[in-house]
Parts: C-alpha cells; sequence; structure tokens
C-alpha cells in the first residue's frame, strides 16, 4: 500500500468520526496553545528588558562600588594603572551621589538624587544617553551648571513642567546636620532614555552636577562608586578586568557589569519560563493520553474492518502505520491550531494588559510584546506530532498484531 493511500485512508478514517477526532484534538490544541502563548510572553518581557537595560546603559562600561570599604577620588588612578588591564581601559570616573532637594522657581520641591560626576568624561563613556534634547552639556561647565533627567524637568513625561533647560534651582541637603543650599543654573535637559541604569548611569530621574562642586557641597572626597570605561566590550575584556580590580582591592569591591547583568535576567526569564512551560506540557500528556485511550476504542470498532483488510493481503506494518498516521494529523492540525490560538492569546494579553504590573522599570510597567521565534514554532510543532504519535505507538501495534480469523469472527 502506498504511502498515498495510507494517508487517504487515514484521513478518511478521521471525517468518519470527525466528533471524536476533534474532541481528541482539542488536547493537543490546548496543550500547544499554552505553551506557545507563555513563550511568547516570556520572551517578549526578555527583549523588552535587555532593550530597557541597553537604552539606559554602556556595554563597555563597569560600576566599581565599595563592599567592605569606602571609595576614594585617588583609587581612579590606582585603578587605571593596574598593568594587567591598563591597557583595557579609557578612563575611570569618579562619582559621588547623595540624595537631595530640588525647589523651582515657583516654590515646589523634589526629592531626587544628586549625582556628581564629571561632565566630559561621562558624555565619552554613555555618548548616545548622556545627551542633551534643549540646552547644552559642557564640557568645562561651571560650578553652578546642572543637567537634568527628562522626567525631572517634564514631570513623568506627562506634560507637567517642573523647570526647563535655563531656568535656576534651588539645591538642598542635609549635611548631615545643617541644611546646604546653593542655586544652580539648568544648563540641559537629557533626551528621553527610557531605560534601566545602574548607579550613575544617565536616566530619566538623574540629576547631574560637576563633580567639584558636589565634593564640596556633600563634604566629602568618598566616593559612591567608580565608572570604568572599556575599549571594548567583548566578555572577555569584562572578566578580565573585573577580576583584576576585585582583586586588586582584595575582594572588597563589587564590580558590576551591564552585560552580566543582562545576561542574569535573561537566564533567569529563562528558567522560569521553562518551568511554567513545563507545567503547560502536562496539559499536552494528559491529551495524550486521550489519544492513547480513543485509539484503542477505534480498534475495537474496527476490529473487523481490520480483519477484513488483512485477509484482503494488508500487512501488518501497513496497519501499523495507518493508525500512526491518523494519529500524525491529529497531532499536525492541533498543532497547527495550537500555535496560531497561542499567539493570538498572547497578543491579546499584550493588548489589554499594555504594560506588565509586576515587571516595572523606573516605576513605569514593562512593555511587552510577544515574541514567537522560529525555534518555538517548530518545537511547538514537533511536541504535539511527537506526543500525538508516542501514544499511539501501542495501540497502533495491536491493531497491527491482530489475528484475522480472530478479527473477522469479531462481533
Amino acid at each position: 500500500m502506498k504511502a498515498k493511500d495510507i494517508f487517504g485512508y487515514s484521513f478518511s478514517a478521521i471525517k468518519l468520526r470527525k466528533l471524536r477526532a476533534g474532541l481528541t484534538t482539542l488536547g493537543i490544541v490546548i496543550g500547544i496553545a499554552a505553551i506557545v502563548a507563555l513563550l511568547s510572553l516570556t520572551q517578549g518581557l526578555s527583549a523588552s528588558l535587555t532593550n530597557s537595560f541597553q537604552q539606559g546603559l554602556s556595554a563597555n562600561t563597569l560600576v566599581v562600588t565599595g563592599q567592605n570599604i569606602p571609595l576614594y577620588a585617588n583609587y581612579t588612578d590606582q585603578i587605571m594603572a593596574i598593568p594587567s588591564i591598563s591597557q583595557d581601559i579609557v578612563a575611570t570616573i569618579p562619582v559621588i551621589q547623595q540624595t537631595g532637594y530640588l525647589t523651582n522657581s515657583s516654590g515646589s520641591t523634589m526629592k531626587v538624587t544628586i549625582v556628581g560626576v564629571n561632565f566630559a568624561e561621562t558624555a565619552e563613556a554613555y555618548p548616545t544617553t548622556f545627551t542633551a534634547a534643549t540646552g547644552t552639556i559642557s564640557r568645562n561647565p561651571s560650578d553652578y551648571s546642572i543637567v537634568i533627567g527628562a522626567k525631572i524637568s517634564n514631570l513623568n513625561l506627562n506634560g507637567t513642567i517642573f523647570v526647563n533647560a535655563g531656568d535656576q534651582l534651588t539645591v538642598t541637603t542635609q549635611v548631615p546636620i545643617a541644611n546646604e543650599t546653593y542655586v544652580g543654573n539648568v544648563t540641559a535637559v537629557l533626551a528621553p532614555i527610557g531605560g534601566l541604569s545602574i548607579g550613575a548611569a544617565p536616566s530619566d530621574t538623574g540629576v547631574y552636577i560637576p563633580i567639584n562642586q558636589a565634593e564640596t557641597y556633600f563634604g566629602t572626597n568618598q566616593l559612591s562608586e567608580i565608572i570604568v570605561q572599556l575599549k571594548s566590550s567583548n566578555n572577555g575584556t569584562i572578566t578580565t578586568v573585573s577580576n583584576a580590580i576585585t582583586k586588586y582591592f582584595n575582594g572588597e569591591v563589587t564590580v558590576e557589569s551591564p552585560t552580566v547583568i543582562i545576561n542574569t535576567i535573561n537566564s533567569a526569564i529563562s528558567t522560569i519560563g521553562g518551568f511554567i512551560v513545563g507545567i503547560a506540557a502536562i496539559s499536552l500528556l494528559v491529551a495524550g493520553v486521550g489519544i492513547m485511550n480513543i485509539m484503542f476504542v477505534s480498534i475495537i470498532e474496527r476490529t473487523r474492518e481490520i480483519g477484513i483488510l488483512k485477509a484482503l493481503g494488508m500487512k501488518s506494518r501497513t496497519v501499523l502505520s495507518t493508525f500512526l498516521c491518523e494519529s500524525a494529523l491529529i497531532g499536525v492540525v492541533g498543532s497547527a491550531v495550537g500555535i496560531a490560538l497561542g499567539w493570538g492569546i498572547a497578543n491579546l494579553d499584550a493588548l489589554v494588559n499594555k504594560r506588565s504590573s509586576l515587571v516595572k522599570v523606573n516605576g513605569t510597567g514593562v512593555k511587552i510584546t510577544p515574541v514567537l521565534t522560529p525555534e518555538v514554532f517548530i518545537l511547538a510543532l514537533a511536541f504535539g506530532i511527537g506526543v500525538s504519535i508516542l501514544f499511539a505507538i501501542y495501540p497502533a501495534w495491536r491493531a497491527s498484531k491482530l489475528n484475522v480469523v480472530d478479527a473477522l469472527r469479531y462481533e
């Protein structure tokens, strides 16, 4: 019997039992739809978070913070002078940051984190984010220059203007007994970044003043962190420099890399996604058991038919192939419908819940756009067909081994 004939016979058998075949297929549809929807959403979440990090960070930077020791300005020169990595470092940028308050000309006050940095070096390290939308970022600013993030100027980007470039701001902080206050000029408002920042990396809620002013204003030369700009963003350089700095300070500092953080987040999301999909796959196993049960029922109903076919010369392997073909067709249809349904559910969820309330960046929910990769499509299709065939093997084998005489005498 040719493959075309086996396919046609199997298709006819399914058509004769539409309701039963439909209910059997439904189990595959539900399982595949759940897997596709969950994987599409988790991959979309991963892509959104990665994009948020990349918008607010520079891949060729490291952030050094003191774990058990304070950091001081001269440590920047010490890091640059470490022999094994000096050729890999472009610049080391000292950072001082503390909480303070901004008061605009109308008397409105806002609590913020004030960051003291070298404007020129920061612009070099973050060329795509430390850029002015309005005003100008001077490479040699006066002590009273202030650069602010987009959400400081335009509160949460909702149209409420707190301050514009060219305006004056009163800056106040508690150090540590009396309030220290000075009036600064807003020289620039950063372009909206929309990403997630680490430490002093540019952000929509950042307030930046010259490092010299920060030392005087906060009354300290102790640094909050040191930004290390590298010549390369490849993993080998990042690992080598990170390990060398950690070793130099005897493990008493922490070195963070945007690339490593992104990889860690993606790994965690993949693990969670795999766990969730594993739970969803249980429904496929249930569907497989249903296929096996239906196949046994079908064999009992068609025992006499099988006997006649074998009496007419159909071989046992052809009977086996016929029943496996029926289950494969159910798997193909169920998987195809399940993939389409799962993709539709994922997009519907993204449309209804435009921003995730569980994962937030800078206080704003992350927008998740479902992603259906070719790998997920192929995996879902193969999984659905595989489960259908796997659970049909034993019933099909039993059908192929039926004795012709017993089958013909079956009532």
